[in-house]
């Protein structure tokens, strides 16, 4: 193939189509052959072309940060959701033992109170010919006293399980009287014994 006769034909051209813009009257081109600045409409369309470049680019910077802003709140959503789960756990723990606490004094006291019962109770069986009127009066009196502390204590344990979440775990005064009156009982029967 010939080369040099190729590019004759090329330059051939360049000037026929040189001159007939000249002929119809169009400026000559530049004679670097690179144009810096792109002529009336073609800058016009690639103003056009940057401002849509541009604003598709904005577009998508847009979405991003609108997808990172969401994404981020949802994160924050759901850490606040576990955040409020853990107190509630945690609420839920420190309810749980202060219930276990509390039945175990209100089983204390009802177990003392059987003890005590039973022990009175086999004192008068043992001294039931030695005790006066007034000794078997206040046995019968401790007895009554203790059976009421058990009872006062198992009703009291059952309104501690049954309480709901938003009232403090308290025995209110089953536990209290349930208290009160092991007390009693156990002194009445001691009294009793001297008797």
């Amino acid at each position: 193939m010939n080369f040099a006769a190729l590019f004759r034909a090329f330059d051939a051209a360049v000037a026929l189509r040189d001159a007939s813009r000249r002929l119809m009257g169009a400026p000559p081109p530049p004679e670097s052959g690179l144009s810096t600045t792109p002529s009336g409409p073609a800058s016009a369309i690639v103003g056009q072309i940057e401002t849509r470049l541009t604003n598709v680019v904005v577009a998508a910077l847009k979405e991003a940060f609108d997808r990172d802003h969401a994404r981020m709140e949802l994160e924050r959503a759901q850490l606040e959701d576990q955040r409020r789960r853990a107190e509630e756990a945690m609420r839920l723990e420190v309810r749980r033992q202060a219930m276990d606490r509390e039945l175990g004094r209100l089983r204390l006291i009802a177990a003392a109170a059987l003890i005590g019962w039973i022990t009175s109770f086999v004192l008068v069986a043992v001294r039931l010919s030695a005790m006066t009127p007034v000794a078997r009066g206040l046995t019968a009196a401790g007895w009554l006293l203790l059976l009421g502390s058990l009872g006062a204590a198992f009703m009291a344990q059952g309104r501690v399980t049954l309480t709901d979440s938003s009232v403090p775990v308290d025995a209110s005064t089953g536990g209290a009287a349930a208290l009160w009156l092991l007390i009693a009982g156990l002194a009445v029967s001691a009294i009793a014994l001297l008797f």
